[in-house]
């Protein structure tokens, strides 16, 4: 991992509330856009596109992709399955292949000069080449926990805008719960608006990562740094984790290892809810998009995602203080 000075990015504003989850709905194996909670989180999306600078349509889509893919990911899940390696060993099923060809066809109908970017068929521009608007695909965010029957994976859809993600959703249709974050508007969760919670001290934060084996060599240290040091580091929830951020669940999720399409769906989200979400360097995620970029490496793999912005600094600055290299200049 390369290390560079960069400014840490201001944090966007709180939409801190009492109220911060909405009513989790039980489990079942329907399709979830039958449910009420799913109608209440129609209306709130609707709500957010007519004050934002995303256009309303673009948010409508968007809850459509995901509930293209959720009628695909919801009948294959706890099923006997045919599983493939990829080339970097990951596993990938027909439900994840199926869901994402769902979302490009929609794409390509409505908007054909929008770019697409998935993680199972890559790179896809627009019509003459365009790519001010940039779709990115994860169908199955936690594949391995779909393959053995854990319901913490999740679909998720970005929409970038010259390279900043400027809409996102979360959808776990097995849990009927889905959050949609769209750039200046508050965070919601099934409908309801959501907020991060503070956190007194780095020693109090309850930290996630999906595993501890996507840390190693450069960034190993790092991380244990900071999970040595907070009240209880965990693992396990893929994508999930974020959204448990974004409902003041837990205070920290620091993940390595990641490609664009891990996350940029969830930057919307948590800033939304008023946290702070940047790579290890404090640096704001953006993804301008080129499937040379992409196999170069040239992306943001490492991302830390906080609750409010002392927490995500008292993390960096660990962080710089394992590796001995200052991100930012330090506060005198």
């Amino acid at each position: 991992m390369a290390l560079a000075s960069a400014a840490v990015a201001t944090p966007a504003p709180s939409w801190r509330a009492t109220n911060r989850v909405g009513e989790r709905v039980g489990m079942t194996f329907s399709v979830a856009t039958r449910s009420r909670p799913r109608a209440a989180a129609r209306r709130s999306v609707a709500a957010a596109a007519s004050s934002s600078e995303v256009p309303a349509e673009y948010v409508a889509l968007a809850a459509d992709l995901v509930d293209a893919a959720a009628r695909i990911t919801v009948k294959h899940f706890r099923t006997p399955l045919e599983i493939d390696d990829k080339n970097d060993a990951s596993p990938v099923t027909i439900a994840d292949k199926g869901a994402e060809a769902a979302m490009r066809a929609l794409v390509r109908e409505r908007f054909p000069t929008h770019a697409i970017f998935g993680e199972e068929e890559g790179i896809e521009l627009g019509e003459g080449g365009s790519q001010e608007w940039t779709w990115v695909f994860d169908p199955i965010d936690g594949t391995k926990s779909f393959i053995t029957g854990k319901p913490l994976w999740g679909t998720l859809v970005a929409l970038l805008r010259d390279g900043e993600p400027v809409l996102g959703v979360l959808d776990q249709p097995v849990l009927k719960e889905r959050w949609v974050g769209v750039k200046g508007q508050p965070s919601t969760l099934n409908g309801e608006r959501i907020a991060t919670r503070g956190c007194e001290s780095l020693g109090d934060a309850y930290l996630y990562s999906t595993t501890p084996y996507m840390f190693e060599g450069d960034n190993l240290t790092p991380y244990k740094e900071v999970a040595k040091r907070v009240k209880v580091p965990m693992f396990g929830c893929d994508c999930y984790a974020y959204g448990l951020l974004a409902a003041g669940h837990c205070d920290l999720v620091i993940e390595a290892d990641l490609k664009p399409y891990d996350y940029m769906a969830l930057v919307p989200i948590i800033k939304g809810a008023g946290g702070v979400f940047t790579d290890w360097k404090g640096r704001e995620l953006r993804w301008e998009g080129s499937q040379e970029a992409l196999a170069a490496g040239k992306f943001q793999g490492e991302v830390i995602a906080a609750g409010d912005a002392e927490t995500h600094a008292a993390a960096i600055r660990r962080m710089e203080m394992a590796l001995g290299v200052y991100f930012v200049k330090p506060e005198k």
